[in-house]
């Protein structure tokens, strides 16, 4: 079993930055994909990013990429979201996700319905 603990969400201006951790206990993430999304009242979750166990392969959606960075430290078992750029329509519960014991160290999953465990989520609210 798995337990995702997510941080570092908060009240931001538009134009700044936020750093979001997910950290992971009850077992490691090493062989894990990881991702992210984020859902807002009234709508589906939505993918967000995703990473390899190995870290070596990220996935964005079209809407966050160039702004969002995923990352991973294994070793401290916690996967990390950089957000920059806020804009108001990224206010939302951010999400962390786990799907464990991947064989391939580059595959990547953007769907919510591969993944097997969930955070209870940390909420970036954006003012303008």
């Amino acid at each position: 079993q798995v337990q995702l603990i997510e941080s570092g969400g908060g009240l931001v201006q538009a134009g700044g930055s936020l750093r979001l951790s997910c950290a992971a206990s009850g077992r490691t993430l090493s062989s894990s994909v990881m991702g992210w999304f984020r859902q807002t009242p009234g709508k589906e979750r939505e993918f967000v990013a995703a990473i390899s166990w190995s870290g070596g392969v990220t996935d964005y959606s079209d809407s966050v990429k160039g702004r969002f960075t995923i990352s991973r430290d294994n070793a401290a078992n916690t996967v990390y979201l950089r957000i920059s750029s806020l804009k108001p329509e990224d206010a939302a519960v951010y999400y962390c996700a786990a799907k464990a014991t991947v064989a391939d160290p580059s595959l990547i999953l953007n769907r919510s319905y591969f993944y097997h465990y969930w955070g209870q989520g940390t909420q970036v609210t954006v003012s303008s």
